[in-house]
């Protein structure tokens, strides 16, 4: 890939851990500044300050700052700093989302609590739009050429866990294709991202726990450079407002994870 994001500007929310990280990490080795946003700090693994670490060793300048995007006042005051620090935003990933304890898989939507309404959509949704709200007038700011994209899921088209994960993945979809309309008059584009079956830390101490195979999921990496190589596409703005699948960047663009391999084919149309 020969495009590179030396000097541009990105936030990746909810990166502590899993796609976030590894969206940040692959911008990162294309150059970017990127701010990793999430509630874990410390020194631990899964915390925004080891990612912090992981980005600058790939290439990139790491920010990290402590957001939890239930508090709208949190999310505001990340872009002020954002707007502080460099008066511009070129890239937002909305990637942060909230695994409702216990996960909601299985059972009828009247098992659950309703309270996974606010931890899948509200997270997993509103989030997004408000991180997205305040985001614009920065992307404004670098002019035209910018993105938001938003990690969503296959389970936007066909069941997956629960009623309440697939009414956020469809939002997300539909929030992603309405936004795309009103942002390209400015030139950003605005495209939802589709993983497979991905390997998440918390996806694979589940599979651990039952004897799981994931020798078939995509990893985290992957998955991020496959945004990152979206990110940089000469024909991004050509893509605003669809949903772009992680499997089908990885094969245009050779995007390989770091084991070398292309994304796993997760849905059934010809490669």
């Amino acid at each position: 890939m020969s495009a590179r994001l030396d000097g541009k500007i990105a936030v990746v929310t909810g990166s502590s851990r899993g796609i976030g990280r590894g969206t940040a990490i692959a911008l990162a080795e294309l150059g970017a500044t990127v701010y990793v946003t999430g509630r874990s700090t410390g020194s631990s693994e899964l915390t925004i300050d080891t990612t912090v670490k992981m980005v600058e060793a790939a290439g990139g300048k790491g920010i990290a700052v402590q957001v939890d995007h239930g508090d709208d006042a949190q999310i505001a005051a990340l872009f002020a700093k954002v707007k502080n620090d460099f008066g511009r935003l070129d890239i937002l990933v909305n990637n942060v989302y909230k695994i409702p304890d216990p996960p909601a898989w299985g059972g009828g939507f009247w098992d659950h609590p309703v309270s996974i309404w606010d931890d899948q959509v509200g997270i997993g949704l509103r989030a997004h739009y408000v991180a997205s709200w305040h985001a614009a007038p920065l992307l404004f700011a670098a002019g035209p050429g910018g993105s938001i994209l938003n990690v969503s899921s296959p389970g936007g088209m066909s069941y997956h866990f629960s009623s309440s994960y697939g009414a956020g993945k469809a939002g997300l979809d539909r929030l992603s294709a309405d936004m795309a309309l009103e942002l390209k008059p400015k030139g950003i584009a605005c495209c939802s991202i589709y993983p497979g079956s991905v390997a998440t830390e918390f996806i694979q101490q589940w599979a651990g726990e039952r004897g799981s195979d994931l020798t078939k999921a995509q990893t985290t990496l992957g998955v991020g450079r496959a945004i990152a190589a979206l990110a940089v596409a000469p024909d991004l703005m050509d893509r605003t407002g669809t949903i772009q699948w992680v499997e089908d960047i990885s094969a245009e663009f050779d995007v390989r994870d770091e084991n070398g391999n292309l994304a796993v084919r997760y849905h059934s149309r010809p490669a």
